[in-house]
């Protein structure tokens, strides 16, 4: 049975993006460039929030300028099955599923489907599979900068979480490790 993993880079205030919803964040270093595509590569699956995917989109199309790590970053998010949750898309990319209703049941039968680890990718989708008891672990990925503002990475009150690791990634991130109590 897979497990249900959600993690984002997050501003020291507990930011994900800025008050209008984008990502303003500066792009990772290397190292924890290096770990995010190891991890990408590594995992059975993603489940993406509209938003989110829309953002991640960017790695559908080889870009003029990437390097070997962008390119090879691509490959892997590519090649990954994927479902995005929303009600406004008419349509996904390659290897993309589309999910209209029942979020929870998804989720629930990818778990059941997969082995290994599948990203949760967006907060609201995360908010509503937090509700649901279906997140197994949280990553949160600390970066040196405050936002002040904008979309946090919990929106709402969880039940106890416990301490599962920290441990720092390159030369400005501390990722935290969580899970349900």
């Amino acid at each position: 049975m897979a497990r249900l993993i959600f993690g984002l880079q997050q501003s020291l205030d507990g930011f994900i993006g800025g008050a209008d919803g984008e990502m303003t964040l500066p792009p990772p270093g290397p190292a924890l460039f290096d770990y995010f595509h190891r991890w990408v590569s590594s995992l059975s699956a993603s489940f993406y929030g509209r938003r989110t995917y829309e953002l991640m989109r960017y790695w559908d199309e080889d870009q003029p300028g990437w390097g070997q790590a962008e390119r090879d970053f691509a490959e892997g998010w590519r090649s990954q099955p994927k479902w995005v949750a929303s009600r406004t898309l008419t349509s996904v990319g390659p290897n993309a599923t589309l999910v209209r209703d029942d979020v929870e049941g998804v989720a629930r039968d990818l778990k059941g489907r997969f082995e290994g680890e599948i990203e949760v990718a967006g907060p609201d989708l995360a908010r509503s599979l937090s509700a649901a008891g279906l997140i197994d672990e949280y990553r949160l990925y600390f970066r040196p900068h405050v936002l002040g503002r904008g979309k946090p990475f919990f929106g709402q009150a969880l039940p106890p979480l416990k301490l599962v690791s920290t441990d720092r990634i390159g030369e400005d991130a501390v990722r935290i490790v969580y899970r349900p109590a």
